[in-house]
């Protein structure tokens, strides 16, 4: 049985607990997309949701062995597939 591939995802929208595989970075702004790769959100890194902060913005990942708070605006350029477990 042949797998599909998953649709393509903003980071934003995975719930807490929620693993993907970074597939994309795609923002206008060559700083930011610079700075998100330099933070290590990198094609192919492995990355899960930890949490939301009270409000909903920022949000925190784990990934690489570390933990990154990103705001909403900027997790919405990082493209991700989700790993369904």
């Amino acid at each position: 049985m042949e797998s599909e591939a998953l649709p393509l995802v903003g980071l934003q929208t995975l719930r807490v607990g929620d693993c993907a595989v970074v597939r994309r970075v795609n923002s206008p702004n060559s700083n930011l997309r610079r700075r998100l790769l330099e933070m290590g959100l990198v094609t192919g890194s492995k990355i899960s949701l930890v949490r939301f902060a009270p409000l909903g913005d920022p949000l925190e990942i784990s990934l690489r062995g570390y933990r990154l708070s990103l705001r909403k605006e900027e997790a919405s350029r990082v493209l991700v597939e989700r790993i369904v477990e």
